[in-house]
C-alpha cells in the first residue's frame, strides 16, 4: 500500500456545512467513496480523487515552479478535523478552487518536470523514493497532474469546494 493523495469535490452547500461539521464531512467523503467505487466517471464527472503515491512529487515539482495555490495539501485547515490517516483533512475553498483551475490552466504539464530527472527527486527523498531511485521516468507525476486539473477544472465549473488529505 503507501501514502495515497486524496480529494473530494463537495458542493457549495456541502462544503460549508463540512468546514463546520467535520464528523459529517468524513461521513460524506465515505458515502462519495462508496458511490464511486467500482464506477470508471471520467474525472470531471467523479465527486472524489486520488494522486496515489504521485502526491510528494506533485508537491515538490509545484513549488518549485511558484504554484501559486497548494493543491496537494489544501490552503485551510478544517477548524476541530481530527486525523483521517496521516493528518487532518485541509480543504480549497471554491474561491480557491476557481483559483487553482485558472492556475493548471496557465501551467502545462511539460513544465513541471523541465529539467528535472528521477536522480533529482531520488536526491530530493520524494516519496515513494525507490520509484526514483530506479530511474523510472516522471512521466507519472504529469499524468497524474493531468487528470487532477481536469478534476479541478470541473470543481471551479461547478462551484465546488474541495477537501485535501493524505491517507
Amino acid at each position: 500500500m503507501g501514502m495515497i493523495g486524496e480529494y473530494a469535490r463537495l458542493t457549495a452547500a456541502e462544503f460549508e456545512r463540512a468546514v463546520g461539521d467535520p464528523d459529517w464531512a468524513y461521513r460524506r467523503v465515505r458515502e462519495l467513496t462508496e458511490q464511486e467505487w467500482d464506477e470508471e466517471l471520467p474525472w470531471d464527472r467523479a465527486r472524489r480523487f486520488d494522486t496515489d503515491k504521485m502526491w510528494h512529487a506533485l508537491d515538490f515539482l509545484l513549488r518549485r515552479i511558484g504554484f501559486p495555490v497548494d493543491i496537494v495539501f489544501g490552503e485551510e485547515e478544517i477548524p476541530g478535523a481530527e486525523e483521517w490517516s496521516y493528518g487532518p483533512p485541509r480543504c480549497l475553498t471554491p474561491a480557491q478552487v476557481r483559483a487553482a483551475a485558472d492556475a493548471v490552466d496557465a501551467t502545462p504539464p511539460a513544465r513541471l518536470t523541465e529539467g528535472v530527472t528521477p536522480a533529482d527527486l531520488a536526491e530530493a527523498d520524494i516519496y515513494p523514493t525507490v520509484v526514483w531511485q530506479r530511474g523510472e521516468p516522471v512521466d507519472e507525476v504529469t499524468a497524474h497532474y493531468e487528470a487532477l486539473a481536469v478534476f479541478l477544472r470541473a470543481a471551479a465549473r461547478d462551484g465546488d469546494g474541495v477537501l485535501v488529505w493524505i491517507s
